[in-house]
């Protein structure tokens, strides 16, 4: 696995379980992630051990966010069905999916801000794996997917809980106050095909785990959602689906929220209003 990051001064950064070199020392035509994502999506990005320099351990890193900007920013509820019967609906027959503005991502390491209680009370954190796409594309078949992808993230995604129960036509605001959605801080980029259905994906909250499943359990896979939306709409490099969580916690403030995606990597954020 690789990674594609950003350091907190922007210098795009690509790294290895060993550490982080400039992008551009291996990749001298590359001035950012986001040129990256289509390379990525091909399975051409070179190898950190090529750099002149030695790698920088990720513990000694400070990381921005991965992407100077994501493109259009997709969610897909209820796509575990333990997750859909806590909240006492049913099972879809197609992905329920939502959109996003961009104004709800803050940086890796958040923090995530409640928005005032007047407007609610109840906001819960999910943990969910991302995927990011690396081309544009239109009309892709399933086994065709991994072709367009250019990795993987892990987020914690958020909703104003009692906004939505008070109607579900209400979804978008209770999605989209401003940090609403946080990135790690790594984009995986696999070096080849990658089985997903045996990894996890986990919501903690003060390092307890509130839910976790793995992906084998998704209604919808990460391959049939990303071919179903390019029916919908020609999808571009930087454009993001969080394909749904295992399940929510309620958060206050002063809380730690962590989404961990084995094999892929964890965000973590403090919670304030």
């Amino acid at each position: 696995m690789k990674y594609l990051a950003r350091a907190a001064t922007g210098e795009p950064l690509l790294g290895d379980d060993e550490g982080y070199v400039p992008l551009d020392a291996v990749e001298p035509d590359l001035r950012s992630v986001r040129d990256a994502l289509p390379r990525a999506a091909a399975g051409d990005l070179g190898d950190p051990a090529d750099a002149p320099a030695d790698p920088v351990p990720a513990a000694n890193v400070s990381f921005g966010a991965p992407l100077e900007s994501f493109g259009k920013l997709w969610g897909i509820g209820l796509n575990y069905e333990a997750h859909a019967g806590d909240l006492d609906e049913q099972r879809p027959d197609e992905p329920a999916s939502f959109m996003k503005p961009r104004s709800v991502l803050t940086g890796p390491g958040g923090p995530i801000r409640l928005p005032p209680e007047s407007q609610s009370e109840r906001v819960t954190a999910e943990a969910e794996l991302a995927v990011v796409m690396g081309r544009t594309c239109r009309n892709v078949a399933e086994g065709d997917v991994d072709d367009v992808i250019a990795g993987f993230l892990p987020v914690i995604d958020m909703t104003a809980e009692d906004v939505l129960r008070r109607n579900p036509r209400f979804l978008t605001r209770a999605k989209s106050y401003d940090t609403f959605l946080v990135p790690g801080a790594a984009l995986a980029v696999p070096d080849g095909p990658v089985d997903l259905d045996g990894l996890s994906v986990r919501t903690e909250v003060n390092g307890e785990v509130r839910a976790e499943n793995e992906v084998r359990n998704m209604l919808f896979p990460p391959a049939e959602i990303v071919s179903f939306h390019s029916d919908v709409m020609t999808l571009e490099p930087g454009d993001l689906f969080s394909t749904g969580t295992p399940g929510a916690a309620p958060i206050d403030p002063g809380d730690e929220v962590r989404a961990v995606v084995e094999s892929v990597g964890s965000a973590t954020a403090p919670v304030t209003r």
